[in-house]
């Protein structure tokens, strides 16, 4: 039996796990299983590995992204420049296992946001600034998109407070994407803290999280005339990617 999974904590918000196990059923990958491994910490990742050798393959949640690091052997260039890390390959020897990086959500984010631009579209907010930003801020560098990032607690020039957001910014910003847990299940009820009122049908709003299939955040949106997407195309995405990753 070859094992994938999932860690994170909480994993409550998780699709991957029914998203593989109907790959591999759909597929007649019947040696093949993918299972959620909630860990209250991070340390305890060596000790899962080793207590489980039939694992191949990790994808990599909330909040252990850029956490997960220190506890690997490698990290390939994108995950390295990143600095972040969502999908862990494992190959194991007599020795130890080795755990290779790799960072998928920046191929799912790229591929996802591409349909969506336009030539209007040259800046953009990325709200929050944890492990799923980093991939965010990779991708909109690489497509000459200048960005900032929005936090309660600025910490350098690229950096705004929601507070000292305005109708001005959100005007001169017309791609928002959200990739902070703000408004995920199971508390669908909020959102991140924006101006919506000065949303116009010339925006975009991206928002990463993809249960619930539609956001606050996303819903605002619509109601001003925003293109809106969730994650789900991400997800399947970058789930594609880890699994040829995790294959090759």
């Amino acid at each position: 039996m070859k094992i994938y999974g999932l860690i994170g904590y909480p994993l409550t918000h998780s699709f991957s796990k029914n998203y593989f196990n109907e790959k591999f059923e759909k597929d007649g990958l019947i040696q093949c299983k993918y299972e959620n491994f909630p860990l209250k910490s991070v340390d305890e990742l060596p000790g899962l590995i080793h207590n489980n050798k039939e694992i191949c393959g990790l994808n990599v949640t909330i909040p252990y992204k850029e956490k997960v690091i220190p506890f690997l052997d490698f990290l390939d260039d994108n995950a390295k420049n990143i600095g972040a890390v969502n999908t862990i390959k494992i190959k194991r020897n007599k020795q130890k296992p080795v755990l290779t990086g790799f960072n998928t959500d920046a191929y799912g984010f790229q591929e996802s946001l591409k349909p969506l631009l336009n030539r209007n579209i040259n800046n953009a907010l990325i709200l929050g600034t944890g492990g799923a930003s980093k991939a965010v801020a990779y991708i909109l560098g690489k497509l000459n998109i200048r960005y900032f990032f929005v936090t309660r607690n600025p910490r350098s020039n690229n950096h705004i407070a929601y507070g000292d957001l305005n109708c001005k910014i959100i005007n001169d910003f017309k791609l928002i994407i959200n990739t902070s847990p703000v408004g995920m299940f199971p508390d669908s009820g909020n959102f991140p803290d924006i101006p919506y009122d000065c949303i116009s049908e010339k925006h975009i709003l991206f928002d990463l999280i993809y249960n619930p299939p539609e956001t606050v955040f996303l819903k605002k949106g619509k109601e001003k005339g925003a293109k809106t997407i969730n994650g789900l195309p991400m997800l399947h995405l970058q789930a594609e990617k880890a699994w040829e990753i995790w294959n090759l």
